[in-house]
């Protein structure tokens, strides 16, 4: 077994856990586990090249013209949202308002970003709109904005509509993984894709030995779970002990969200051969394929809130839990590391660029206050004032003159802030100095979250963790 991983007192932002709501690690008795990109952090850019060389394969055997294209990881980011309508990508805010806008692979005009969703707002409901929630988006979004530039230069196998482009992406995207070309290669050169964590398997012993059930529940099938496992926790374990003894039950190909919505086959897994056998509920085997979770549940004798699930994927992990079985939810954003380290590395000029911002805003309300003055004294009602008409004509000019000058030097530290994370898009959680329609996602379904499984050793399995609290435009004061 390798070097105990020791836990901090002194936690950094990057390996915290945020609580959006509060949450008793005591009165949870099971926690549920995905695996890909959850208990096992694969490194995004070479998974996601190799998807998009599979993808661009199969799009080149079906007439396109792609084999001068090249995957390009700063082109997309999660939580932005595909406008199949009109073949752009788009990031917005919370509400749902467009901050930002590409065709293909080339940024919008502000104007003309404006004059096309002066009137759309997001709605994720709508087949319109695809929302790039996980890492296997990266390399499906990358595509899809690439052949948007083939289709309007007419280069295409045939004609074709953008939301049917965007089909013909996913579908081969799902082909690629489906059939197992990936898989086979990252099961055969793993040192390649994962990065490995020896916190994640300390951190679930510790909730074992604390009395929680563990359950891992993935889509991923018995044999890639396997390799991967064992990869990635046996290592780190006691001597004699292998990552399938720290889980009460497996689910494998458990077709999430599905598994939380509808009720699945299920059939035990013989864990030497991987031959399913259909079975009508769980009992011993303790691995298993298919299933849904009120099978999970009527066999723990667990329900709600007495079971907390942690996964990556914003709607198949913790949107569909939170609304459909009411489990307490977990999300795992690993760019968060990235996001905090590009906030400090910042947080000079951002004291700097909300100085002159508040300086900015000072002089904006002043030559508000000026204007009205002028106004009232044009139009003869108001107060009387003693100054005369061309003095605040002239004080108007000078404010105006100040903003300007402040406006040079906020624009260049506002274009440095909107480019931090990402050179495209800037921070995954903001739009702009609003929160991001992923953060809004995130705030509104997950009830804690982190950059990793192992952000849990910075708490006890007894440990409460509190949401701070939560903030209005009109409270009177910071932290009261």
């Amino acid at each position: 077994m390798s070097t105990p991983v020791e836990t901090k007192k002194a936690v950094s932002a990057t390996r915290s856990i945020h609580t959006n709501r509060t949450l008793n690690l005591r009165t949870v008795k099971a926690i549920g586990y995905d695996m890909d990109y959850t208990l096992i952090h694969y490194r995004m850019e070479e998974w996601e090249r190799r998807a998009y060389e599979h993808l661009r394969e199969r799009m080149a055997d079906l007439g396109w013209p792609v084999s001068a294209l090249s995957f390009d990881p700063t082109l997309v980011t999660r939580g932005l949202v595909i406008d199949a309508e009109l073949g752009n990508v788009v990031k917005t805010d919370r509400f749902g308002y467009v901050r930002k806008a590409f065709h293909g692979t080339s940024p919008m005009r502000f104007d003309e970003q404006k004059a096309l969703y002066a009137r759309d707002v997001v709605e994720l409901s709508s087949p319109r709109w695809v929302f790039l929630n996980t890492f296997f988006s990266i390399s499906e979004a990358c595509m899809y904005m690439q052949l948007v530039d083939i289709v309007d230069a007419g280069e295409g196998p045939r004609a074709v509509g953008y939301a049917d482009l965007h089909r013909k992406v996913r579908e081969n995207l799902d082909e690629a993984h489906m059939e197992g070309e990936m898989k086979q290669e990252i099961v055969s050169n793993p040192d390649a894709f994962v990065e490995l964590d020896p916190g994640v398997p300390m951190v679930l012993m510790d909730q074992r030995a604390a009395g929680k059930q563990l359950l891992l529940i993935t889509n991923s099938d018995w044999t890639f779970t396997s390799a991967m496992m064992s990869y990635a926790f046996d290592r780190f374990l006691p001597r004699g002990k292998s990552w399938r003894s720290l889980f009460d039950l497996v689910l494998c190909f458990a077709q999430k969200p599905a598994f939380f919505m509808n009720q699945m086959p299920l059939f035990a897994v013989d864990e030497p051969t991987g031959l399913l056998r259909p079975v009508a509920r769980l009992g011993d085997e303790g691995t298993y394929a298919g299933g849904y979770a009120a099978l999970v549940e009527r066999h723990l004798g667990l329900f709600g809130d007495q079971i907390l699930f942690v996964g990556d994927h914003l709607f198949a992990d913790v949107h569909v839990t939170k609304s459909v079985q009411r489990w307490r939810t977990a999300l795992v954003i690993r760019e968060l590391e990235a996001e905090h380290e590009a906030l400090e590395s910042f947080a000079e000029r951002q004291v700097e660029f909300s100085r002159l911002m508040r300086r900015k805003t000072g002089l904006e309300q002043r030559l508000s206050e000026i204007r009205l003055k002028l106004l009232r004294k044009r139009h003869g009602y108001g107060p009387p004032s003693r100054t005369k008409q061309p003095e605040l004509e002239r004080r108007i000019e000078e404010y105006r003159a100040r903003i300007l000058d402040l406006d040079a030097k906020i624009s260049v530290l506002a274009k440095e802030a909107s480019e931090l994370l990402n050179p495209n898009w800037g921070l995954l959680m903001r739009a702009g100095n609003d929160k991001s329609n992923l953060a809004r996602q995130v705030e509104r379904y997950a009830d804690i979250y982190m950059s990793r499984v192992s952000n849990f050793l910075s708490h006890t399995p007894f440990g409460y963790l509190r949401a701070p609290r939560g903030s209005l435009p009109h409270d009177p004061l910071p932290g009261w």
